[in-house]
């Protein structure tokens, strides 16, 4: 296996960075058609190469790239949105069925605010929600 980047330390600009990263996507294919990678305890030559590689590009994304968090929508909220298409509620209409404000349950839907008590017992009654999902996300 031809090792790369050996001199650097350090990625400290963009091109290098993409260098890199192609390098560390032909060793993991490589490695992985190979068989090196089927143990995920594996320590070999091809493992510590990528490591160390990966290692390079994980500092250079640290301190270069602004990521964006991803953003995962709560499977509570994505379960009474499911609910309030399929009986084609809208939001005020889903309001008054639940007894709340409409502002509350926008404050809910988008995650500002908790549902109570109250509430998750009227998600199960009214919308059918599971209260499994409810206990575990509400």
């Amino acid at each position: 296996m031809e090792k790369k980047f050996q001199s650097i330390e350090s990625i400290t600009d963009r091109q290098t960075y993409d260098e890199v990263m192609g390098y560390i996507n032909k060793m993991v294919d490589y490695a992985t058609r190979n068989g090196y990678l089927k143990d995920p305890d594996a320590d070999n030559e091809y493992t510590q190469e990528l490591g160390r590689a990966m290692a390079l590009a994980a500092d250079y994304e640290s301190i270069y790239m602004d990521f964006k968090h991803l953003k995962v929508k709560n499977p509570l909220i994505i379960s009474i949105e499911n609910e309030i298409r399929r009986k084609a509620l809208n939001q005020r209409q889903t309001a008054e069925l639940l007894d709340v404000k409409e502002n509350t349950l926008s404050q809910i839907m988008t995650g500002k605010r908790n549902v109570s008590m109250k509430l998750a017992k009227k998600l199960y009654k009214t919308l059918n929600i599971d209260p499994k999902l409810i206990l575990e996300f509400a």
